[in-house]
């Protein structure tokens, strides 16, 4: 494998709690190098971080190390297509419309 595919699996497989799950594809075109990351859906969180921090922080070495090696390398986070076409908010709204609003507390009194 290349430097830069054994550098995002090094970090990555670090950070996840399931490193079998950890893929990273190369792929080159006119704009550089692209790796995807593949990860265990339970591990995105870890990998992307509060605000992004922890992958644009990955970004920045892979930048440094594209240096070194003369090339540009970009880094996409593959993302699994959402189950029934549903997301976390919309989820989220389903459940919770049938509950009271939480600021209503004349039934507490």
């Amino acid at each position: 494998m290349s430097a830069d595919v054994d550098f995002v699996k090094a970090v990555v497989t670090a950070l996840v709690d399931f490193p079998e799950a950890v893929e990273v594809e190369r792929a080159i075109d006119e704009m550089g190098v692209l790796l995807t990351l593949k990860v265990d859906k339970r591990d995105m969180g870890k990998i992307i971080g509060k605000k992004g921090r922890i992958i644009s922080a990955v970004r920045v070495l892979l930048g440094a190390l594209g240096m070194k090696l003369k090339a540009r390398i970009n880094l996409k986070v593959w993302e699994p297509e959402k189950e029934n076409g549903s997301s976390y908010s919309s989820n989220y709204e389903s459940n919770s419309a049938g509950n009271q609003d939480p600021t209503d507390v004349s039934d507490l009194v």
